[in-house]
């Protein structure tokens, strides 16, 4: 395979044929990376996942990135991925593999309570890049999880397997959902940098030309910024502030139009261009919907009080 080559990880047993593990099921499997194939699980390689996987990893394994960036990952943390994903790995010189992990494809859960609410467990939707950093006693639940699926796939498959696997895996994904929202909590410090850094983004956007020469802030603009996906980024400033970023952003548009409508001889259109909106019909419409008053109607008032 070359280097630049992507494995594409569309079938279990195609991921257990790459690794020289056994296929004891075809849609899923629970792994240990201690008995794959040593030479190929330490190859650099790039995989584009249309499969679900969870995995803890026991060690530093190496530089895992998305797309140009970094996984957020350390010893004894979890990392997750979801189909479609794209998801380079370079080992590091003396790297022993050790993690435990969980693969399964989307066709186990369709048509399941599991397959319904799959997209509630946000951890997978984060670009690959946010990894859950867990206690000694989460790792042993995950631990313990995993086992229990495992016991399912040795047992002879009847008619309770498929039910039994699916409600596993789903307490599996319901304890790492808790383990993401305790994160918040227990990492404060970071979080507090990410919301600095977004203020001071938000400001600076407006300084300058920025915002007539770019148009509106998006969020995802200011995720990237802070080497986040926007959904991570969102939740972690909606879990600190109570304010979702498009709120953020939104009062800093408002009270930017308010000053501007007030204290300079620009004309409307002059100020809705330099906000970043690209119609002044559209900078009416959205003063309007979030003071109650077109911005003509406020400059007047301002001009009265």
């Amino acid at each position: 395979m070359a280097e630049n080559d992507v494995v594409i990880i569309d079938s279990i047993d195609k991921y257990n044929e790459m690794m020289g593990l056994e296929t004891k099921h075809p849609l899923i499997a629970v792994v240990d990376m201690s008995e794959a194939n040593y030479q190929n699980a330490k190859k650099e390689k790039t995989l584009e996942y249309e499969v679900y996987s969870v995995w803890l990893k026991q060690t530093m394994c190496g530089d895992i990135t998305y797309g140009r960036q970094p996984y957020d990952y350390q010893e004894g943390t979890v990392t997750s991925f979801a189909p479609g994903q794209v998801v380079h790995f370079k080992p590091a010189k003396d790297y022993k593999p050790q993690a435990l992990g969980l693969i399964f494809h989307p066709d186990l859960i369709r048509g399941t309570s599991l397959g319904h609410d799959i997209k509630q467990y946000a951890f997978f939707d984060y670009s690959s890049r946010e990894a859950l950093h867990l206690s000694e006693d989460e790792k042993a639940i995950f631990k313990d999880s995993l086992n229990r699926i495992k016991l399912e796939l040795d047992h002879p498959i009847d008619n309770h397997s498929k039910k039994l696997i699916c409600r596993n895996i789903e307490l599996l994904l319901d304890y790492c959902m808790r383990f993401y929202e305790r994160q918040f909590v227990t990492r404060k410090a970071a979080n507090r940098d990410v919301l600095d850094k977004f203020e001071k983004l938000l400001n600076n956007y407006f300084t300058g030309d920025r915002a007539l020469h770019d148009g509106l802030p998006s969020v995802k603009y200011f995720a990237e910024e802070c080497f986040l996906s926007p959904n991570y980024f969102g939740d972690l400033v909606k879990k600190e502030t109570g304010k979702a970023p498009q709120d953020h952003i939104q009062s800093k548009i408002i009270d930017l139009a308010k000053e501007e409508l007030a204290s300079s001889q620009d004309t409307i259109n002059e100020i809705a261009y330099h906000l970043g909106f690209q119609y002044s019909q559209h900078f009416n419409r959205y003063f309007k919907r979030n003071v109650g008053v077109t911005p003509s109607q406020f400059r007047k008032q301002m001009a009265e009080a």
